[in-house]
């Protein structure tokens, strides 16, 4: 078993994606939500990316660093659509050594890279073996 990377307070770890109308029309099945802003076009050919979809990135950051998440919190504050690239860092804030484990606290900020305009805002805290 692999040891891993223990991220440190303040470091910024940065994802980014451009998110597929593919991957919206499958994450709309897998979750049950087929609203229509997930699968009906609009005028510029483009769906509603889900929230939750949009929230893998910071998700994928915590994989990274093997975070076993106790809790996850979001904000969605504009949408964003297929085509768009985003930009997600995640900030440890607090990042304490026990004996078996680290303990870590983040921020979240999600930007469009086009217009730096924040989409996401939130946090996770959870637990990292050693």
């Amino acid at each position: 078993m692999s040891t891993p990377d223990v991220p440190t307070e303040g470091e910024t770890l940065v994802r980014e994606r451009t998110f597929t109308t593919a991957e919206v029309e499958a994450f709309a099945v897998l979750s049950g939500d087929e609203q229509p802003i997930h699968t009906d076009p609009d005028e510029d050919g483009r769906l509603v990316v889900h929230g939750l979809l949009t929230a893998t990135l910071p998700t994928q950051i915590g994989g990274d660093l093997e975070v076993l998440a106790r809790s996850m919190e979001f904000e969605f504050l504009a949408p964003v659509y297929t085509g768009e690239t985003i930009r997600c860092e995640v900030t440890p804030t607090t990042v304490d050594a026990r004996e078996d484990r680290y303990d870590v606290e983040t921020d979240i900020v999600c930007r469009k890279v086009d217009d730096d305009s924040v989409v996401l805002r939130g946090g996770f805290e959870g637990l990292i073996w050693k």
